[in-house]
């Protein structure tokens, strides 16, 4: 694992995928542990490719899902479920080849998901239209039921989420209003709270387990890290553009790298430093700008070789990055 004062993202190379069959391209995408394949939504041909980073191969692809949008891998469960924003679904499925997917409607064109694995639920975060009132909404689906158990509606179009098992919490990026809402997994009914940020359009988010911050990617370009349990803001910093995602990286030297991948042609990736006091302020700076083909999706890859890798999704292929000293 590298130290994150030396992290620098090195270009390993590409992996073809299947070609377009409509206009359209990729969007997220998502890692198996156990056997280190990618799941990458193909919206273009309403389709997840899958493929395996170690060998640089396309290994299959899992079709007739309208509209693919999102993409999530429960390691738990050993399930991936997909938003397919054409038919207003999720998909529920085995990682392993043709495997039989299994459907539940939900809210108006599903985007996100997040697992809670304690109480089987999912939580899709569903776009909405902005033609239609009230059709903004959070979807709550139990799994051994494969039925809808709530609808939430929320105050604006919807971006990011994650789960926080120690939380018990699901956190979910709005991009206007500018705010983190806060769903109690103990009451999927409800928003439990909001976070204000202080930056425009929320877009990519992710958690820090370890000392419980929230990284928020902003389409104003900004990097906004809050304490996960208060909403207390804690940073705000600048990033080489307007961003998609954003996810951490655990580095060995008791820090945490948020990397936001912008939908232009440079990665950010910022050092956090931990002090003894999680409390106290955290020290950053940008640590490398690594220039590739615009992107749509990145996903953070722990296994190759014993190292990290970020796979970004460009317009026809993978590329594989790789950090290094």
């Amino acid at each position: 694992m590298p130290s994150a004062s030396s992290v620098v993202l090195r270009h390993l190379g590409y992996v073809d995928l299947s070609q377009h069959e409509a206009s359209g391209g990729f969007d997220h995408a998502a890692v198996h542990a156990a056997s280190g394949n990618v799941y990458v939504a193909h919206t273009a041909n309403n389709a997840v490719d899958v493929l395996d980073p170690s060998c640089r191969s396309y290994l299959f692809s899992v079709r007739h899902l309208p509209g693919v949008a999102g993409v999530l891998v429960s390691d738990e469960a050993q399930i991936i479920i997909t938003a397919n924003r054409g038919e207003n679904t999720i998909g529920i499925f085995s990682p392993a080849p043709e495997p039989k997917v299994s459907k539940i409607a939900v809210g108006v064109r599903p985007n996100v998901l997040a697992y809670d694995h304690a109480r089987r639920q999912i939580l899709v975060a569903n776009v909405g239209d902005p033609t239609l009132p009230g059709s903004h909404t959070l979807t709550i689906v139990g799994l051994l039921e494969r039925a809808v158990r709530a609808e939430i509606p929320v105050a604006g179009r919807t971006r990011w989420t994650v789960y926080d098992p120690d939380a018990q919490a699901f956190y979910v990026n709005l991009a206007d209003p500018s705010e983190i809402v806060v769903v109690d997994a103990r009451q999927p009914n409800r928003i439990a709270r909001t976070f204000a940020i202080p930056s425009a359009g929320p877009h990519g988010l992710d958690l820090d387990l370890t000392t419980h911050r929230l990284f928020c990617a902003c389409d104003s370009g900004m990097l906004i890290t809050l304490d996960a349990q208060s909403g207390k803001v804690l940073g705000q910093d600048p990033l080489s553009g307007a961003p998609d995602v954003c996810f951490s990286i655990a580095c060995t030297d008791a820090s945490t790298s948020p990397l936001a991948t912008p939908a232009s042609s440079t990665y950010s990736i910022r050092k956090q430093w931990r002090s003894s006091r999680v409390s106290q302020p955290k020290r950053e700076r940008t640590l490398s700008r690594s220039p590739l083909p615009a992107t749509r999706s990145t996903r953070f890859h722990p296994r190759s070789t014993g190292r990290q890798s970020i796979r970004p999704f460009t317009s026809e292929h993978c590329a594989n990055l790789r950090p290094t000293a």
